[in-house]
């Protein structure tokens, strides 16, 4: 029995390498032909195009290097604060849709239904075309300037494209991370509750010093392929002209033919990215699983 598990090992492994052989048998045959080679020198070319929105200073007359570093730092800014945001927005709504309040319930339950059953590309073209795009220019209380030009927060100038790409992702991946905590707060025992109740503590402050807490190993592990799954959905921005990464590659790959070494480097950098965003959480889980051992 172990000798055949172990042909069967052997097999699956020299298919696989032999695949890998073809493919780069394909990419070389397909490289002379097209006379190109594999090369990384048209990075220190100038780029000769603009972005709509950079961190920094940002010329065409700057480097492809240069402007993929800018795709990917816009990338960087949408994911760091859409993980915030949406982190916030699904652990409220997981609470809610736990609550005994019926109406709080029923209008977190909606949300969730609604939100998981419309693609993410649809909602980022409603949020870009109907609702920013649509905005009057009214100001906000003297701190918040709202336009069809974007948002203007305390002097912080935010795009439109920029604001629909947040709000997407934040609503959407909000809504995943809602049944997540909602699982993680049902995995906790019911005596809990009773616990903090019979003690006369209000339900919010007792959900959060007794029950979030114990439910974190629980819900830590799915949220961190929600965060993941945000990470990968921000590509979808180039749908409404937010120059991230993605959309940064795309032009760069179509003015310099470079496609295999403009897709290896996106590929690197999401991968990256995915690596920072898993090796963050599993500190954070391994944090919290220290903390509940040391208090038992």
């Amino acid at each position: 029995m172990l000798k055949r598990r172990l042909l069967i090992q052997i097999g699956a492994a020299s298919l696989l390498l032999a695949l890998l052989a073809l493919l780069i048998n394909n990419l070389a045959v397909n490289l002379i032909r097209t006379g190109l080679g594999l090369g990384f020198g048209w990075l220190g070319q100038p780029a000769g195009f603009a972005l709509a929105e950079t961190a920094l200073p940002y010329a065409p007359s700057d480097t492809y290097l240069q402007a993929l570093f800018m795709g990917w730092l816009n990338s960087l800014k949408v994911i760091v604060v859409g993980l915030v945001l949406s982190t916030v927005l699904g652990v409220a709504a997981g609470a809610a849709r736990s609550s005994r309040h019926r109406l709080l319930r029923s209008l977190a339950s909606s949300y969730v239904i609604v939100i998981r059953q419309i693609p993410l590309l649809l909602q980022l073209l409603f949020w870009y075309f109907v609702a920013f795009l649509g905005l009057p220019e009214t100001p906000v209380g003297g701190l918040i300037q709202l336009s069809n030009q974007g948002i203007e927060l305390l002097g912080l100038n935010l795009s439109v494209e920029f604001c629909a790409v947040l709000t997407g992702l934040t609503v959407f991946t909000g809504a995943s991370i809602a049944e997540i905590v909602r699982g993680g707060i049902n995995a906790v025992s019911k005596g809990q509750w009773e616990a903090f109740r019979s003690l006369g503590l209000p339900e919010g402050l007792g959900l959060r010093r007794i029950v979030l807490p114990q439910a974190l190993p629980a819900i830590l592990p799915a949220l961190t392929s929600q965060y993941l799954n945000l990470a990968k959905n921000s590509t979808l921005a180039i749908a409404v002209g937010y120059a991230d990464l993605y959309a940064v590659s795309d032009t760069t790959i179509t003015q310099t033919g470079r496609a295999i070494e403009g897709f290896l480097l996106l590929l690197l950098s999401f991968l990256l990215l995915n690596l920072l965003i898993s090796g963050g959480m599993a500190t954070v889980n391994g944090a919290v699983l220290g903390r509940l051992r040391r208090s038992r």
